[in-house]
């Protein structure tokens, strides 16, 4: 497994999937969400709320809309409440990770999971997708390039410094 850390637009990612850290309800309004959900269309979204589980932590996958990428996989940082934790961020990463296997998907990039609306600080966050991620390099169907896409400066500093 190949892991890349750039700086960019994850809208712009011709990834197979691009994870979006959702809320548990689909709604698509702000931060990362938004911007998929303005690139993409509106129809990501609708998908959104009619499949999701409903639980934060949990992961689903939609249709991609106009997006390069094939699929969004959303992955519930956070419920309703707008607020994240060590471990929900935690199981949204490793749900992503395990929905991208279950669809043996090349390809997956994320942005910095629950440090945008769910205002995580970005080391921590940084320092928690690293071990789920790394937690499927020797998996058989995981994808083979993990990248993660940070649109501003201290992000891509931060997460650099994390990760391999």
């Amino acid at each position: 497994m190949r892991i890349l850390i750039k700086k960019g637009d994850i809208t712009r990612e011709d990834a197979c999937a691009i994870v979006n850290p959702a809320n548990s309800a689909g709604i698509m309004g702000g931060g990362v969400a938004g911007a998929i959900k303005r690139a993409g269309g509106k129809e990501i979204e609708e998908e959104a709320k009619r499949t999701t589980p409903g639980i934060p932590g949990e992961a689903w996958v939609t249709g991609s809309g106009s997006l390069k990428a094939r699929y969004v996989i959303h992955a519930a940082t956070m419920g309703l409440d707008f607020k994240t934790n060590e471990s929900l961020i935690r199981l949204a990463t490793r749900n992503a990770m395990l929905k991208a296997t279950e669809f043996r998907l090349k390809s997956i990039a994320f942005p910095a999971m629950g440090t945008g609306v769910g205002g995580f600080p970005l080391a921590e966050a940084a320092r928690v997708m690293r071990e789920e991620i790394l937690s499927f390099a020797d998996c058989p169907y995981a994808p083979e390039e993990v990248r993660i896409v940070l649109f501003d400066e201290e992000a891509f500093r931060v997460f650099s410094e994390v990760f391999p």
